[in-house]
């Protein structure tokens, strides 16, 4: 308000030499001088009394409505403000939000609603904040751990099939074509092409290759979220694109990959051990070439 009036007696050749002096030193003042003085190269016509007289009457009850020049530059800058904060709200809210969690390392985050999220290695989530109270709806590439908050129905889609609760822990797993669910605490809807499951507390669901597999689990979370990784018959294949995944590495498999399955469980924190594990089981020898290049060869 104050530099309003300050404008508006400028304006009018009403401001003091110590008022003018600082009013020069406004950032804006060069902008407000060439308004001023393009306002004056304007031309009015000549001044007709009567005419004026005869226009005064005939429109007696309209009353003018004038806006100062500086009025008019404020509704210009709220003009811009309000388009400004238009668009960030439509990108913050309308824009889909991305989490991944890149090979090597793990993502945790909260959703809208305060619900706990923790990205496995190679994994991505994508969301909408918008009216997510309402539609708790996310998409799912890799694997992930969710702690939902109470709320309206929550889904996790995947490439592979569909997984909805209202409020509990759980854990999802879609890579290639295996499927994998479990259910930590309270119960799930598992949606697989034309299959739906219900797991409660303690259960889980894997599907692969057209194969349902349901089983038991009495661990408090997911065995990744203590530094390992559970195998249950698993081919060598699998085995080792999840540790280049845990370890963001390469391996390379020199000879055919052997067909014995294998079930147990690998640290993702030591990769000596890790690598032991696989040469020891499938009888391997391996060599590390480079920081994050492993071969395998047969001994």
């Amino acid at each position: 308000m104050e530099k309003n009036y300050i404008l508006a007696k400028w304006l009018n050749n009403d401001l003091t030499e110590e008022e003018l002096t600082a009013f020069k030193a406004d950032p804006d003042f060069k902008k407000y001088e060439k308004i001023k003085n393009y306002s004056a190269q304007l031309k009015v016509a000549d001044f007709d009394e009567d005419k004026v007289l005869e226009t005064v009457i005939s429109h007696k009850n309209t009353t003018p409505k004038v806006i100062p020049l500086y009025k008019n530059w404020m509704f210009r800058v709220a003009a811009i403000l309000v388009i400004g904060l238009g668009i960030t709200f439509t990108v913050q809210n309308f824009s889909t939000e991305t989490q991944y969690a890149l090979n090597g390392k793990r993502t945790s985050f909260s959703l809208p609603d305060n619900s706990e999220v923790v990205l496995n290695s190679g994994s991505e989530i994508k969301y909408k904040k918008l009216n997510w109270g309402n539609n708790r709806n996310l998409k799912l590439q890799g694997e992930a751990y969710f702690k939902v908050a109470k709320g309206k129905k929550f889904e996790v889609e995947t490439h592979l099939g569909k997984v909805a609760v209202l409020g509990t822990q759980f854990n999802v797993k879609a890579r290639k074509n295996r499927f994998d669910v479990t259910c930590f605490e309270g119960r799930v809807k598992v949606n697989y092409k034309d299959k739906e499951i219900i797991l409660s507390h303690g259960q889980s669901v894997i599907f692969e290759n057209g194969k349902q597999t349901i089983t038991t689990n009495n661990a408090p979370k997911p065995d990744w979220l203590q530094n390992r990784i559970a195998f249950d018959n698993e081919n060598l294949r699998n085995i080792l694109d999840e540790i280049q995944r845990q370890y963001n590495i390469t391996i390379d498999v020199k000879i055919k990959c052997p067909d014995a399955l294998f079930t147990g469980k690998i640290p993702t924190d030591n990769l000596d051990v890790a690598l032991q594990i696989i040469a020891t089981t499938y009888n391997l020898e391996p060599k590390k070439i480079g920081a994050n290049k492993i071969i395998f060869e047969g001994k």
